[in-house]
């Protein structure tokens, strides 16, 4: 038996001859010595040396025979989340083994056809599978047909397990060990990938439920919404008494659904702009618009800041569609802040002048308040950022201010419509509304559980934006706590906090790269 890493598994087991023979003999050395022309001593000891050789070739007569059992049929391997390993240094994987050459070798052994009847289910086996389905729909036969189905010890003849891809991938290796990863090498980030039913949810499931019962905080990200991947997290938050802790943000179940401001909490300003900006398209001509929506956003953003007022969706639509009564807003904010006490008869009487075929075409149909407040602003001697962006905005030609801002525009529509609007741009003075709302500084700082399931499929776009908002909020909450730590903890060591992402890939964009 060759241990050499080019190996024969793929043949006939020839060591049972010599295990047979070898314990035939030492049968023959103790029962009648004589035969064999040995006196007693001498026999019982070729008798032991005999059963040594047949156990070693019996063991190795094993090795092939099960090594072409698990080609044929594979184990199952099942693990309740009770019996989830759980250590403070290690993170649990399942069961595996590291590919060597070796294996590569066996896995390009199966390929040769004179060896397929090794590989490949037995004519029994193939003809039970033929039958499942001839006998599905009569009368009779039918229970015969799901007994040939039913996976369980008693059936010599049960399909296959629905593995997906290759299943000699697993069998190459018959002794599989428990795979453990160190838990600081974590944060160099880990990738898995695979095709459709081949258990990368079902690995996320083991793995974030060990950080559930570790204490961490945990982020799941589901683009798709994953029930199961659901049930999995709020079972587990409430098997280790964190159910309090639990919010789920689900963008298909509104009515029960935590709520969250997608661009409400920011380290600068400009993030607001960027978020939502980073959702248009930036290819060939796009590219000047998005820049010009992103400019517009910004001016939005800062002015509802500077008014003490919390930016949302819902009101960075209201006046991208008319920034008029923004403009007004914050100039009468400005001018009671810094102008004097008789600005308002100033204003009244130079909105009294107007008349509305001296004015230029850019400024004709306005409210005759907003443009008396533009022209006293435009008499002091005070610079103000905000006000000069607001300013700036209003003074373009109405027509012209729609075309540069309307690729957003549709944006904003999907984002604000319906029930979902109610999610992302939380009313927080309804004392009516019991749904949580939650910041992701909050969360960390109470360790909590967030699932996050934006219903990709119903709506790839609104799942995309939110998505990719909250990613970015997350990335922007986490450079805050590298810099500062977590406002209000004592401890200099910061929480870990793990984030998952099934289907990563409907989440990545620009703000992925930090």
């Amino acid at each position: 038996m060759s241990r050499h890493p080019i190996e024969a598994l793929l043949r006939p087991p020839v060591e049972l001859w010599s295990m047979w023979v070898a314990f035939a003999t030492a049968a023959i050395a103790v029962s009648a010595p004589w035969a064999l022309m040995m006196p007693p001593g001498v026999a019982y000891g070729a008798a032991t040396a005999l059963t040594t050789l047949g156990l070693i070739r019996g063991r190795q007569a094993w090795r092939v025979i099960r090594y072409q059992r698990n080609m044929r049929k594979l184990p199952t391997y099942r693990l309740r989340a009770s019996q989830i390993p759980l250590s403070r240094r290690k993170l649990f994987l399942g069961k595996g083994f590291r590919w060597t050459q070796q294996h590569t070798q066996r896995l390009r052994d199966t390929i040769r056809p004179e060896v397929q009847h090794y590989v490949q289910p037995g004519r029994l086996h193939r003809w039970a599978r033929r039958k499942e389905v001839a006998w599905e729909s009569t009368p009779v036969l039918k229970w015969l047909a799901h007994l040939l189905r039913t996976r369980a010890w008693w059936n010599p003849l049960a399909p296959l397990p629905a593995v997906g891809g290759k299943p000699a991938l697993h069998a190459v290796e018959p002794d599989e060990q428990a795979v453990w990863m160190d838990i600081g090498e974590r944060v160099g980030h880990t990738l898995v990938l695979g095709t459709t039913r081949v258990g990368k949810t079902r690995l996320a499931e083991m793995l974030i439920t060990q950080d559930i019962r570790r204490g961490d905080v945990v982020i799941v990200f589901d683009p798709k919404g994953d029930a199961g991947l659901l049930k999995r997290i709020y079972t587990e938050a409430k098997r280790s008494g964190r159910a309090k802790a639990f919010y789920m943000f689900h963008l298909g179940y509104p009515e029960v659904s935590a709520r969250y401001n997608a661009i409400g909490n920011f380290s600068r300003i400009t993030e607001v702009a960027t978020r939502i900006a980073n959702q248009l398209p930036s290819e060939g001509n796009s590219a000047a618009f998005k820049e010009f929506a992103w400019r517009f956003v910004n001016i939005i953003a800062r002015a509802l800041v500077a008014l003490k007022r919390r930016p949302d969706y819902q009101q960075v639509r209201r006046y991208i569609n008319d920034i008029e009564p923004l403009f007004m807003e914050y100039a009468r904010y400005h001018l009671d802040q810094h102008g004097d006490e008789a600005w308002r008869a100033q204003v009244e009487e130079l909105a009294g002048n107007i008349k509305e075929r001296n004015l230029p075409m850019a400024l004709r149909g306005r409210n005759t308040s907003a443009i008396a407040l533009m022209r006293h602003l435009q008499n002091q001697d005070i610079y103000d950022p905000v006000l000069d962006g607001l300013m700036s905005a209003f003074k373009y030609d109405k027509t012209y201010f729609d075309k540069i801002v309307s690729s957003v525009g549709p944006l904003m529509e999907k984002l604000t419509t319906g029930n979902i609007a109610e999610l992302i741009s939380p009313n927080y003075l309804n004392e009516e509304d019991t749904r949580p709302i939650f910041e992701w500084m909050e969360v960390i700082r109470q360790k909590g559980i967030v699932y996050v399931g934006l219903d990709a499929l119903t709506d790839t776009i609104v799942a995309s934006a939110v998505g990719n908002s909250m990613f970015a909020d997350l990335v922007s909450v986490a450079g805050h706590i590298y810099k500062h730590g977590v406002p209000g903890e004592t401890e200099n060591t910061p929480p870990t906090i793990s984030l998952h992402a099934d289907k990563f890939n409907e989440l990545i964009g620009d703000e992925f790269s930090p």
